[in-house]
């Protein structure tokens, strides 16, 4: 089984209680490509699907609107209690804290769903190929991943802007864990195939994002979740001031009378169990 330990610590520490902070402000921004990857899925009366990484809960609720009987992991406690309390009173419809990579599944879900959840696995091949084994036969995998940072400058540009204030650290591998890990679509398919799935297929999902009325609103987010929030637990004050300034400055740049808007690319990735 993979190991997630890290990722635990990370997303049961501060970036949980960050996250949960400004989960509105998060599922209005990316509705637009989660809508996309919730019309694949296939939901409806009878479909058993599982949400991986399912955060505070809003594909999950979503999906179970549509007739699917649900179940929502995250490693975080801090997102599934607020998902809990999202959910109450709905029907159809469960969330537990679980690593996704290393939970004992039953086999017999029809759908393995995920809106940027599956990035970050130590061992991606051991992970997917757990989440193979809740699917059943011909069971399908719909999960939506970032493409290349430069096709998504609304998270890189931030991260250029503060580059020269980040401490000196080796480059990062594009492969890592992370945001952008399933970029490369030959590396994501071989992860996939060694994970057992075959049939697999990817739909470019290229959509305009409002990131904010103005630039306050954008900031309130960045300092929350991010690069910049990441570099804040790193530096002095001082050099969190000028790191702020540097960010707030590229999105005001982009500020217009229908607020702030840019371009966002991920790629819904499709595969089949054939077991």
């Amino acid at each position: 089984m993979a190991n997630n330990e890290e990722q635990s610590a990370f997303w049961n520490g501060r970036m949980g209680d960050a996250w949960v902070s400004v989960e509105a402000y998060i599922d209005k921004m990316l509705s637009p490509l989660s809508d996309v990857a919730i019309e694949h899925a296939g939901a409806g009366t009878g479909k058993k699907i599982l949400d991986v990484g399912c955060g505070c809960g809003p594909t999950s609720l979503k999906l179970a609107d549509q007739g699917a009987e649900v179940l929502g992991v995250d490693i975080s406690q801090q997102m599934i209690d607020r998902a809990n309390q999202n959910a109450e009173g709905k029907d159809g419809i469960s969330f537990r804290m679980a690593d996704a990579a290393a939970e004992n599944y039953s086999g017999d879900f029809d759908v393995v769903f995920s809106r940027f959840g599956v990035m970050f696995f130590d061992d991606p091949v051991a992970a997917f190929s757990n989440l193979r084994s809740a699917l059943k036969p011909g069971g399908r995998l719909n999960v939506l991943v970032w493409q290349a940072p430069g096709k998504n400058p609304w998270m890189s540009m931030a991260a250029k802007a503060i580059e020269s204030y980040q401490p000196q650290t080796e480059a990062p591998n594009p492969t890592d864990p992370g945001p952008f890990a399933m970029a490369d679509r030959d590396y994501t398919s071989d992860i996939l195939n060694r994970a057992g799935f075959s049939d697999i297929e990817y739909v470019d999902v290229e959509k305009t994002l409002h990131l904010g009325d103005n630039v306050d609103e954008v900031m309130d987010f960045q300092t929350y979740v991010g690069p910049l929030s990441r570099l804040l637990e790193e530096v002095d004050e001082e050099t969190g001031e000028k790191a702020k300034a540097a960010v707030r400055n590229v999105f005001a740049a982009q500020q217009s009378d229908d607020g702030i808007r840019m371009p966002a690319a991920a790629l819904l990735v499709r595969a089949t169990n054939q077991a």
